[in-house]
């Protein structure tokens, strides 16, 4: 696990969290074998590859009172987030699979309350949420369809993307209005995390 000491050596977290995190990790593995959460092949760099993934996205927010992850999977990056946050901070978790929701809701029971919303996102009353995060759930052009419908006016939206982002951002430009900062990914040379405000619709 010399993974895990990786990630502490570069998120400054409690032993509380951490111990929150190792739960995460146990729980992950274990209901990985009978649904698809993740790659098996990215478990033996679970922290690195997931859990710091996911905060470094985190690191990017300013003051947040709601925030809300879309299409959350295997809980990145908003169970993560929810953990790093901790209760002052109200998640919500919305993914229409109910096999991974249920696993999201066992994992909000064992560590720290996060709301979990077992619906599609188009589905769900709109959040008005400070912040709104995605992760690997569609290209920009659609995903900000999906994002503005749960973002307040004045909120942002954290979207990590890969190596095609300079590309996505282009085709959403043809039908979308956005001011954009671009923060390069801690875990991947390749890909970036978006920081997005002001999106509308043209």
């Amino acid at each position: 696990m010399n993974d895990k000491f990786g990630f502490k050596s570069r998120c400054d977290v409690s032993r509380e969290t951490l111990d929150m995190l190792e739960i995460y990790a146990e729980l992950l593995k274990s209901w990985n074998r009978k649904i698809n959460l993740v790659s098996p092949k990215t478990l033996d760099n679970l922290w690195t590859r997931h859990f710091l993934d996911s905060a470094q996205v985190f690191s990017h927010s300013g003051p947040v009172s709601h925030w809300v992850d879309l299409g959350s999977g295997g809980g990145f990056p908003g169970a993560v987030v929810a953990l790093l946050a901790g209760p002052e901070q109200k998640t919500t978790l919305i993914e229409s699979d109910q096999r991974k929701a249920a696993f999201l809701r066992n994992l909000a029971r064992e560590t720290s309350g996060f709301e979990v919303i077992a619906a599609r996102i188009e589905e769900v009353v709109p959040q008005e949420a400070d912040c709104v995060s995605a992760r690997a759930l569609a290209p920009l052009p659609e995903l900000l369809a999906y994002v503005t419908r749960h973002l307040k006016p004045t909120g942002r939206a954290l979207l990590p993307k890969g190596r095609n982002a300079r590309a996505e951002m282009d085709q959403a430009l043809e039908h979308w209005r956005f001011d954009c900062e671009t923060y390069p990914s801690e875990t991947d040379p390749e890909a970036v995390i978006l920081s997005l405000g002001e999106i509308e619709r043209v």
